[in-house]
């Protein structure tokens, strides 16, 4: 058996080894169990000849290869084919017009031609200035979108470098937003607008970016109905009560700001007392969920009509962001190695220091909760989602009567300032809130009931029916040493 190995500039090499058990060339057996499968995604049957041999050929390519049998019938019969070597000659001529250039290995086996074309590097391909992709067990034709589509998909064009149409430079850059963007961006006070946006890409050929748009934007949902971010609060560890909700749209450096300070919000912070000092720990790391905002915001789908959104409930906090790995990317490859799908947003907000050295986020935030003593996220990937879920260490918290006689003791503020004011009252739950000066119920249960009676802090006079109308609260002997602790 000879073979023809075809390199992306066309060259030929012939020095590999020739035997098919070093060279895994299909032997007659793997042959006839590759027939026995039929055509399909990766399978192509020609009965003779090299006709429409360019267009299968760029087909697997733009997918994930395969082979194509030259010499078998649809239904699968072996016919068999003459003159290997003029086949041979003539696949060389085509594999070297598709464009780019093609890798591929054709072997006879007996009296069938076998061309296998591996997972290929430099898609997209094209045959004849068209483009084609398997679809189900034969090879089509993309049209205008798929191969628009295809190509975003790959990372060939990057939809962030795509010009913005919507923008107006004489209505949307004002000098309030061109004030907090030139100031973040680190731009020289005496440089025109355009000229510094033109240096950083931001403008092309005379049309801002998209993501010079969302960089800009006093509301990113102008260019982007989908880039804003949605945060919830739910009560429990589903979606059943929502107990607060706020949309954030402005431009991506400011959103995230904002959804941190939403986010640290909604939490437990533990107040450390040291001696005289006292110092706010949130119960998880505001390193790892910057982090994870920022990934979320930076390699988001933008084309995705989905939006990114951040749930917080009583055990874990959901990071959603829109859109899988990137083409070339896997779960395993995650702290490995990157590839931006929004490369040029990435590099202007490393430019402003909002994110670090691109494929830096998951080990960061793996070190930051290591660091903390807390969990690693978990991280769940599908085709149209990628979630980081932080599992919130207070949900894991049990009650104790135990009383620690250490200077250190760690509660939260909004605990130790519930503890204070219930005192040696015994009182319900709305003059209670009243007493804090709350308003806003689901504050007063999420972070100040709840993690109470979760620290074994208060207790309920009637635990037996939790929302009785006439359910009160009063503090435990736990509760009561604190007190007396924090008085001192």
């Amino acid at each position: 058996m000879s073979g023809i190995f075809f390199f992306n500039n066309g060259d030929t090499f012939r020095g590999y080894p020739e035997h098919p058990a070093e060279r895994n060339i299909l032997n007659q057996n793997q042959l006839n169990n590759l027939i026995k499968l039929g055509e399909g995604f990766t399978t192509e049957f020609k009965r003779s000849g090299t006709r429409s041999i360019g267009r299968e050929l760029c087909a697997f390519a733009n997918a994930t290869g395969g082979s194509i049998l030259i010499g078998v019938a649809d239904t699968g019969e072996i016919i068999g084919v003459d003159d290997h070597n003029k086949l041979k000659s003539e696949i060389q001529s085509i594999a070297r017009s598709v464009d780019p250039p093609l890798i591929v290995d054709v072997n006879s086996v007996s009296d069938v031609l076998v061309i296998s074309i591996p997972a290929q590097n430099s898609k997209p391909y094209s045959f004849a200035g068209k483009f084609y992709l398997r679809d189900g067990a034969s090879s089509q034709q993309m049209s205008r979108d798929e191969i628009r589509e295809f190509f975003f998909k790959e990372g060939v064009i990057h939809y962030d470098e795509t010009p913005c149409d919507s923008f107006k430079f004489d209505q949307d850059i004002t000098p309030e937003c061109w004030e907090r963007f030139s100031s973040r961006a680190n731009i020289p006070t005496d440089m025109d607008p355009v000229t510094a946006l033109e240096n950083l890409h931001l403008i092309k050929e005379s049309k801002m970016t998209q993501a010079g748009a969302w960089l800009l934007a006093d509301d990113i949902t102008r260019y982007n109905i989908s880039g804003n971010v949605s945060c919830a609060l739910f009560m429990g560890n589903d979606k059943v009560r929502i107990l607060d909700r706020k949309d954030f749209s402005s431009d991506v450096y400011t959103m995230i700001d904002s959804v941190m300070e939403y986010i640290l919000s909604k939490i437990n912070t533990e107040l450390i007392i040291k001696q005289v000092r006292r110092e706010e720990r949130p119960e998880l790391p505001e390193e790892a969920l910057r982090e994870a905002v920022v990934n979320a915001l930076v390699h988001r789908d933008y084309r995705s009509t989905a939006n990114v959104q951040v749930y917080i409930f009583q055990n874990r906090i959901e990071i959603v962001s829109p859109g899988s790995l990137p083409a070339g990317m896997t779960v395993e490859d995650l702290g490995k190695k990157s590839i931006p799908r929004n490369p040029l947003l990435f590099s202007i907000l490393y430019r402003m220091n909002a994110v670090e050295h691109i494929g830096s986020g998951i080990n960061r935030i793996k070190k930051a909760c290591s660091d903390y003593g807390v969990d690693a996220p978990d991280m769940q990937v599908d085709e149209s989602w990628v979630t980081l879920v932080f599992n919130r260490p207070s949900a894991k918290t049990e009650p104790t009567e135990q009383v620690t006689e250490q200077v250190t003791e760690q509660v939260t503020e909004q605990v130790e300032k519930l503890i204070k004011t219930l005192g040696k009252n015994t009182l319900p739950g709305v003059e209670l809130m009243l007493m804090l000066g709350l308003k806003h119920r689901p504050t007063f249960l999420y972070n100040y009931l709840q993690p109470a009676l979760n620290a074994g802090m208060i207790e309920m006079t009637n635990p037996n029916k939790p929302t009785s109308q006439s359910q009160k609260y009063r503090l435990t002997k736990k509760g009561i040493a604190y007190l007396k602790k924090t008085q001192h």
